[in-house]
């Protein structure tokens, strides 16, 4: 087949596109990123009560490990934007495999730090081992969540993120039942040291370092470059990525709140009474969920030809999570998850596979959720906060999608943008744990990352509206 140039809608960069060429080896790789950074972020929950034992720390100083984490995110990605709109894109000039290759390094060299870290049992060092995994972590999410928009058509680009993001939240609900092993199944209740986090975090600095060697031998489809570099801030000028830029921290900030006092809450006498390990299953659920609901996503706003194609794929993955949610755990369970799966679906078919629409509605259900969860007991509570995990699902795709629409050659520094709102990970996370503290109440403090979802709702609405200011 000849080869052709085209420039994609979504972002207005130049690729070459074979018209028969097919793009599933390049996604399969990417997506490997997408599923690594959901398993190491999601490990941050893991290390949150264990470091808290460890050190004895109040709820606001443990929260300093996500502020620490999603920091990062915030100071790279300012970083880069300061460089692209002085000296052109830095992905722009090293191709986005290097860029991807670049930051895999920076990761690993993160998790080899925890060894010292442990070693000192240093909180301190602990924190800084964070922010340097955080910051490889950061410039893979500049690199990676629009090249996914690019390798295909226009119109699946969200499509197309939604499914990749699943692969990220497959981390995420592997990760707290992994991690929960190493680190709280290897030590025991006799022995709780900062040692216990040493192997994991050695072995995924190796896993990190094998993706790496793999990027490099592999051939990626580059961008173009050429008439990308932009040099100014034009990007700011465009009302719907200005508000999505504060969507983005609105949802990092209330995802990463909840999942973050998840364990906390299910510790709770009137709730569950569980200790770590139990709830580090439910933390599971939670990211699982978001997983789940990312596959419907993916397919929901997918091209078909008609809606049946979509009900037939839909109801065979929520067939599928049920059937595994009740062969690893229990049948009581496996119904509370299945009963919100239909409720995630109802949802999803009220919004009639709009992205802006489907977002808002979403945000209303974690509304409905949080406020349950507020002020009901027992298992009723815990799976109303377990279940907000489905309605985040599609959240961080869509906003991305919606935020960059028409941007052109501004799509690079609007990624960066879009990746430095992610700090709302480590702002909005230690304002929940200090309102527990002053409050004295872990369930009170749920009033916190509803606020972030009424923002959400909004930029559903009306926020993400392309106009030019």
């Amino acid at each position: 087949m000849a080869s052709i140039s085209s420039v994609t809608q979504e972002t207005g960069d130049n690729v070459e596109f074979d018209s028969g060429q097919k793009y599933f080896g390049p996604l399969f790789l990417v997506t490997m990123l997408f599923f690594m950074w959901g398993f190491i972020t999601c490990m941050n929950d893991i290390l949150i009560p264990h470091l808290q034992q460890v050190f004895t720390l109040q709820n606001w100083q443990a929260m300093l490990i996500q502020t620490a984490f999603f920091g990062a995110y915030f100071i790279i990605s300012l970083i880069y934007y300061i460089i692209s709109i002085t000296k052109g894109d830095p992905i722009g000039r090293i191709g986005y495999k290097n860029g991807i290759i670049l930051g895999l390094i920076i990761s690993a060299a993160g998790c080899l730090f925890f060894y010292p870290a442990a070693s000192f049992e240093s909180y301190a060092f602990f924190l800084f081992a964070l922010f340097v995994l955080a910051s490889g972590i950061t410039i893979l999410q500049i690199a990676a969540n629009p090249y996914v928009t690019i390798l295909g058509k226009p119109s699946g680009a969200s499509s197309r993120l939604n499914m990749t993001q699943a692969f990220n939240s497959l981390g995420t609900t592997i990760a707290p039942i992994i991690g929960g092993y190493l680190i709280f199944g290897a030590i025991g209740d006799l022995d709780i040291s900062a040692d216990a986090v040493k192997m994991p975090y050695i072995a995924l600095a190796l896993t990190l370092l094998f993706i790496a060697l793999i990027f490099k031998l592999f051939k990626l489809p580059e961008v173009n470059a050429q008439g990308v570099i932009v040099s100014d801030s034009g990007a700011l000028k465009h009302r719907h990525l200005f508000l999505g830029i504060i969507a983005i921290f609105a949802y990092v900030g209330g995802e990463v709140t909840i999942g973050s006092n998840l364990i906390n809450f299910a510790r709770l006498p009137e709730i569950a009474g569980l200790d770590e390990a139990e709830a580090s299953h439910y933390l599971a659920l939670f990211w699982g969920g978001a997983m789940v609901g990312r596959f419907f996503g993916a397919v929901a706003l997918a091209d078909f030809k008609n809606n049946l194609n979509r009900f037939l794929i839909i109801g065979g993955i929520a067939l599928l999570a049920f059937v595994t949610i009740i062969n690893v755990y229990d049948q009581e369970m496996a119904l509370y998850a299945l009963a919100f799966i239909g409720l995630n679906i109802l949802v999803i078919i009220i919004g009639r596979f709009i992205p802006n629409r489907t977002l808002w509605l979403f945000g209303l259900s974690v509304l409905a959720l949080l406020a349950v969860g507020l002020v009901a007991k027992g298992q009723l509570a815990l799976w109303s906060i377990v279940a907000v995990g489905l309605f985040n699902s599609i959240m961080f795709p869509t906003i991305f999608s919606l935020a960059i629409k028409g941007l052109g050659k501004y799509t690079a520094q609007a990624s960066s943008l879009l990746v430095m709102a992610i700090v709302g990970g480590a702002v909005v996370t230690p304002i929940q744990g200090l309102v527990a503290d002053l409050s004295g109440s872990v369930q009170l403090s749920f009033l916190v990352p509803m606020i972030c979802y009424v923002y959400i709702v909004f930029y559903g609405f009306n926020g993400y509206k392309p106009k030019h200011s």
